[in-house]
């Protein structure tokens, strides 16, 4: 699909009018063309492409990387991406990255309410405020964790993030993501994830929007292994979408935000960077819809790991201990036997980040409401509240349907620092510590 040519950069955004068409799959080889014949046969370099087009390949991966691993796209365009204005610095924001040593981490448990509305007027990436890094952009190790709050649509200018692929989690109002490589949407109970370097404008058809981004610095996100579960269950990867080619043929003038080495950078651009016609490869963004996710879980004893939830991870250097895993704790049965089933106490060498989106977590009777978050940092122990604590550990134990909520994690092997403006926040929960004061003793020296 094209977009006309407009002589002012200005104007609404067109990608109002694209048709949502999406590809299904996870890590596909996919091959998407807006005008037919603009991607070439046998070769991905021809002398002259059709329709005067440039040929541009965009590398994720190392070009040695095993071929299990290697995630480039090639893309069919109308102007190359080379052709900028040099870049000054984008100071006034709210983003950071690591390492960050605004505050010193500390050993608290910490949580926050849902946090107040961006002022009017406020787009992307003006609404982005982050709550807590780790690792080095710079070094490819780390996550950044990200609040954004904005009313208005991105466009004149547009984004690239060449720190860290992007995992977009609307908790209210849809984001809708013009990219290099089509046109995709996510609302609330879906999530999109946009990979390093890729560019886009960030439009919001319901107006004030609010969710959070995870910010992988490091190896790309992919499906968990399964092992035991066999070959389905959990994210299945039919379920996951991304769009088919579109393109913007727009001249005026734009500003193009990067996000590089832990800083905003702004050039400015003597046209749309959507200018994509077509499009081959295996490096491209999407989205997914967490109520496809197969709940698995216990049929007869204990509360699983909370790993039995992960949607996505993306590994570090050590087996078996992820730079960042997105899990979700869904609607699902509760049928074990002789079992607390809310999380249980627990001490973990992992990070956790949580946010609820919608209803009520089921370890959670007060405080935390749609829109809060919550970090629990390496081995410091939390578990149900005390009023949780009484209900599960008293309840009759017959199969119930834990149903009407939505909470995600994204949980790491390093520790989230806090930035300032999360603990400086008048949403911080200063008292969070005393939703456990009511874990009485109950000792009594018998069986």
């Amino acid at each position: 699909m094209k977009v006309s040519d407009v002589a002012d950069g200005r104007t609404a955004a067109a990608s109002s009018t694209a048709t949502l068409a999406y590809q299904t799959g996870f890590g596909n080889e996919f091959a998407t063309e807006a005008l037919q014949g603009a991607l070439p046969v046998g070769r991905n370099s021809p002398q002259r492409p059709a329709y005067g087009l440039y040929a541009e390949q965009l590398s994720a991966t190392s070009f040695l990387a095993p071929r299990a691993l290697n995630r480039r796209t090639w893309l069919y365009r109308i102007r190359p991406s080379a052709k900028n204005a040099p870049y000054r610095p984008y100071a006034a924001h709210l983003w950071r990255s690591g390492p960050v040593e605004e505050v010193p981490l500390p050993a608290d448990r910490l949580r926050w309410n849902r946090f107040a509305a961006a002022s009017r007027g406020t787009d992307f990436i003006d609404g982005v405020a982050t709550l807590c890094v780790n690792g080095d952009a710079a070094m490819q190790a780390g996550i950044g964790v990200h609040l954004y709050r904005a009313d208005t649509s991105m466009t004149d200018r547009y984004f690239a993030n060449n720190d860290g692929e992007m995992l977009f989690v609307p908790q209210t109002g849809r984001v809708r993501l013009a990219t290099e490589m089509g046109v995709l949407e996510a609302r609330p109970g879906e999530i999109a994830v946009l990979p390093r370097a890729v560019r886009c404008r960030v439009e919001l058809p319901d107006g004030p929007s609010y969710g959070f981004v995870g910010e992988n610095y490091g190896m790309h996100l992919r499906l968990p292994e399964l092992g035991p579960f066999g070959s389905n269950g959990l994210a299945n990867p039919r379920d996951f979408e991304t769009p088919v080619a579109w393109y913007e043929d727009r001249s005026g003038d734009f500003r193009l935000v990067t996000k590089a080495g832990g800083r905003l950078w702004e050039c400015d651009l003597d046209r749309s960077p959507l200018d994509v016609v077509a499009w081959h490869g295996n490096l491209a963004p999407y989205r997914y819809d967490l109520a496809r996710f197969n709940v698995m879980g216990t049929v007869s004893y204990d509360h699983p790991d909370p790993s039995i939830y992960t949607v996505l991870t993306a590994p570090s250097d050590t087996p078996g201990w992820a730079n960042m895993d997105f899990v979700i704790f869904a609607p699902r049965w509760m049928v074990a036997e002789d079992t607390f089933r809310p999380p249980w106490f627990h001490r973990n060498v992992m990070s956790e980040f949580l946010a609820l989106i919608t209803g009520e977590y089921d370890a959670r009777a007060d405080g935390f409401v749609p829109g809060g978050v919550q970090l629990h940092n390496a081995f410091t122990p939390h578990g149900p509240d005390a009023a949780s604590y009484e209900k599960a550990s008293t309840a009759e134990l017959k199969p119930h349907k834990i149903d009407n909520t939505l909470a995600f994690m994204f949980e790491t092997r390093y520790p989230l620092k806090p930035t300032r403006f999360a603990m400086e926040a008048p949403e911080r929960q200063r008292d969070y510590h005393k939703t456990w004061d009511g874990l009485a003793a109950k000792f009594t020296g018998r069986k």
